[in-house]
């Protein structure tokens, strides 16, 4: 039992993404491997695989993967995640390194290492993953026969943080890179969003939160996941609910693990988590860059959507480019054949598309100088008509924009209001919270499956508000940012607000073949968008605030981009409610100065009302 655990732990963690393998025989036929240990400016040594064509006769550029989750996971020629079969086939040298103070890699790992702005060779002290990356380049041009003098870097999740993060004063060397489900910024990304604790996450916080005492190929962090998953039994919502305060996971669970006492140490937007911000940094760059997302993707959305405008922002000279598929987190890595997201079907082969006539063009082009024909600005996916569109920017200017408003018998009317006077309340108590899924989950490392999930398990919940259009006598393609801005009084002294926008598909909606026969298509109501705002970051992230009770208040909510055509016959509803557990922890709403300290007695019911004079904005806001 034991080493089935540790084996479960190996294949859920270590293989973040598992992606399209690559055949190892073919790996060992084609390609020689080399291990190095390479030296920073500051002394410390990093581990790092490198597979190089055994073909001499011509010179090859590198493809880098900087990590956190195991370098030598890709040794013996198993290629477990990136690259493509498609670029591997190209022949490049890839590079596989582990980032300092993980697994074979010397030195202290640090969470989303602050950049330092000006990349100084000769400064031995201030040390970051641009530092780092350019360090490692400089090392590679110079010891790997038969490279070309150029680099490619690429990664996925926290590997897609560190391809963003050396962005800035970057290598002459590198010439593109692709940045993939890449964290930005982790009070927006993974475990936060807009501030609120994302307990669904817990299970995660052992594999960044507990130093290795030697170099080593395997985790060490094992026996800190032990105890939760065995205790946690086959409903995640039932155990979690069972724990009370997060108080009590520190106790139970998360004793001396350094990146939850900086969570819990730091609840709001102060200056430990300002300057982990990658964002403000992505300054300067002049090479090509494509960045990934998936529309599906729960844990990195915020991520590749705001360092892809950032950049395009900020740096004129850079070659700017986004794709985001109908995918969940870093999927595209992965060819099933047919492309599903929980129940919904979306095409065939859309992950090879992409690896073969987007990613292996970008890297060929950039890398070896192949002409191709140019990539969009934009590659985005429609995923209410399941069709690729591309536009020369994103959002792109030619979408129109609508506002949506709520109506008394939960009716929706698009941009007209129908009763500015128009009150809804519901009681919030956060004993007995709105799930976030209508499936049944024990407690898992990230979750996924709810990104489209059927949310008539939500509007059947009286602390649940829902309001839907009449069925629509055209298509409707709703694309670009989000934003709702509502007008809301409540009882209690804090609340937080999830909204969430839903495609309501026709009863006669045939099912798919791929489902189970209890999944009825017929009224399902898919989610498209979703985001939580903790209430006491209305006005600022950085300085929180009580509500008055009772009190009319503005509560503006950002959700990430959309691009879903909501079909002839179909209805576009919007629902609103105050708890979505256990993805985001309960607000007490009674207010406390650090919800992660709150006390059992602190958690209060309240009657949140929303005001009619409440609208829906989608479309090209320039939000950002």
């Amino acid at each position: 039992m034991k080493r089935l655990f540790l084996v479960w732990c190996l294949a859920l963690i270590s293989m973040y993404v598992k992606a399209q393998q690559v055949d190892s025989t073919y790996m060992a036929t084609h390609y020689d491997k080399s291990e190095h240990f390479i030296p920073m400016r500051d002394g410390i040594k990093l581990y790092t695989l490198v597979y190089t064509p055994k073909d001499q006769s011509t010179e090859y550029p590198f493809i880098m993967h900087r990590t956190c989750y195991n370098a030598s996971n890709q040794d013996n020629f198993k290629l477990r995640s990136q690259p493509s079969p498609y670029l591997v086939k190209d022949k490049y040298i890839f590079v596989f390194q582990d980032v300092r103070g993980r697994y074979q890699s010397e030195g202290v790992f640090t969470n989303m290492t602050p950049n330092i702005k000006g990349n100084n060779p000769k400064n031995k002290k201030e040390i970051d993953q641009s530092s780092d990356t350019w360090d490692t380049i400089e090392w590679l041009i110079n010891n790997i026969p038969n490279n070309n003098g150029k680099v490619g870097q690429q990664g996925i999740s926290y590997p897609g943080h560190y391809t963003a993060a050396a962005l800035p004063d970057a290598h002459p060397a590198l010439v593109a890179s692709s940045p993939q489900a890449p964290i930005a910024d982790f009070f927006f990304d993974d475990f936060h969003h807009n501030g609120a604790y994302l307990q669904s996450y817990t299970g995660a916080l052992a594999v960044f939160g507990y130093h290795k005492d030697s170099l080593t190929k395997k985790p060490w962090y094992v026996d800190h996941i032990r105890k939760l998953y065995n205790d946690a039994g086959a409903d995640g919502y039932d155990f979690h609910l069972a724990q009370g305060p997060l108080k009590n996971l520190t106790e139970k669970y998360l004793q001396g693990n350094f990146f939850w006492n900086n969570i819990v140490e730091h609840p709001n937007y102060d200056e430990f988590w300002q300057k982990r911000n990658i964002l403000p940094h992505l300054r300067g760059i002049d090479h090509a860059v494509l960045t990934v997302g998936g529309w599906f993707d729960a844990e990195d959305l915020y991520g590749p959507l705001n360092i892809y405008k950032t950049i395009e922002k900020h740096n004129p000279k850079a070659k700017n480019t986004i794709v985001m598929g109908p995918w969940d987190h870093g999927r595209w890595a992965k060819e099933d054949g047919q492309s599903v997201h929980n129940h919904i079907y979306f095409g065939d082969s859309i992950s090879t598309f992409f690896q073969k006539e987007i990613e292996a063009n970008f890297f060929e082009h950039y890398l070896k100088g192949k002409s191709i024909e140019e990539l969009p600005e934009a590659y985005v996916y429609d995923t209410g008509k399941k069709q690729w569109d591309t536009y020369d920017q994103w959002p792109a200017a030619s979408t129109k924009n609508y506002k949506f408003y709520f109506g008394g018998n939960e009716t929706l009317s698009i941009n007209e209001p129908t009763d500015k006077a128009a009150e809804f309340s519901y009681i919030s108590d956060p004993m007995k919270p709105v799930p976030y899924t209508s499936q049944t989950e024990g407690v898992t490392f990230t979750p996924r499956r709810f990104m489209t999930d059927d949310q008539r398990y939500a509007s059947r919940r009286p602390d649940v508000l829902t309001f839907k259009t009449e069925v629509l006598e055209e298509d409707l393609l709703l694309s670009g940012e989000i934003l709702a801005k509502l007008k809301v009084a409540m009882t209690g002294t804090d609340a937080d607000f999830v909204v969430k926008v839903i495609d309501v598909y026709p009863q006669d909606h045939p099912n798919y073949d791929h489902n189970p026969e209890n999944i009825i298509m017929g009224g399902y109501q898919q989610l498209v968008r979703s985001e939580v705002l903790r209430g006491r970051f209305r006005d600022s992230f950085e300085k929180p605030k009580p509500f008055e009770p009772n009190k009319v208040t503005d509560v503006n909510v950002v959700l990430q981009d959309i691009h879903h055509t909501f079909k002839k016959g179909h209805k576009v509803m919007i629902q609103i409610h105050s708890t979505w557990f256990p993805y985001i922890d309960r607000n007490p709403q009674k207010y406390v100065d650090n919800i992660y300290k709150a006390e059992a007695e602190d958690f209060i019911k309240s009657e949140i009302t929303v005001y009619g004079e409440s609208v829906i904005e989608i479309g090209g806001l320039e939000l950002f």
